[in-house]
């Protein structure tokens, strides 16, 4: 039983680590002992570039735009409608980041989602739907990028709503 409680926090801090090793203090600064310019093959056939952790690449008029209804900046990438009711939010990390936890974040997805796609942007990436929420997850050259849509009234009552709304941001993004 002990042995139980040890493994799975260890689990864990294995799939959250890259996560916390390219936080929102990561400058993008390369080690000196690794090398500058340095490529990882994390795929086996195609390397992926040393670059930083992209910045927020939208403003909250830019988010209201994509969504069709006014949003506002509440910090760290997350645009809600100044309700507490409907939120956009978008997480970035770098290349790398992106694709250590792209295979996990997809497989979960499938458990939460109604519906998870595979979509055409940077060098892989997903959508995933269900009726008040959607999400989709992007890895390029330039950075990773996680988008959730939650509880939006005018998305949820359209057909395909969040679908079409996930295919917009996504084709917003500075891939």
């Amino acid at each position: 039983m002990t042995v139980r409680r040890l493994i799975a926090p260890l689990w864990c801090s294995l799939l959250l680590l890259p996560l916390v090793a390219c936080g929102p203090d990561d400058t993008g600064g390369s080690d000196p002992a690794a090398g500058a310019g340095v490529e990882v093959d994390a795929d086996g056939d195609a390397a992926l570039p040393d670059a930083p952790r992209p910045a927020c690449p939208f403003t909250a008029p830019q988010v209201s735009d994509l969504v069709g209804q006014p949003m506002q900046d509440k910090g760290n990438c997350l645009f809600g409608d100044g309700k507490g009711v409907a939120s956009l939010t978008v997480t970035t990390a770098s290349p790398l980041a992106g694709e250590s936890t792209y295979a996990y974040q997809r497989q979960q997805a499938t458990q939460v989602y109604r519906e998870v796609k595979d979509v055409d942007k940077g060098r892989k990436a997903y959508l995933a739907v269900k009726d008040i929420e959607g999400e989709a997850v992007v890895v390029s050259d330039k950075g990773s990028y996680t988008v959730i849509l939650s509880s939006f009234e005018r998305i949820s009552a359209k057909p395909g709503g969040y679908e079409s709304t996930l295919r917009t941001v996504l084709d917003a993004l500075p891939l």
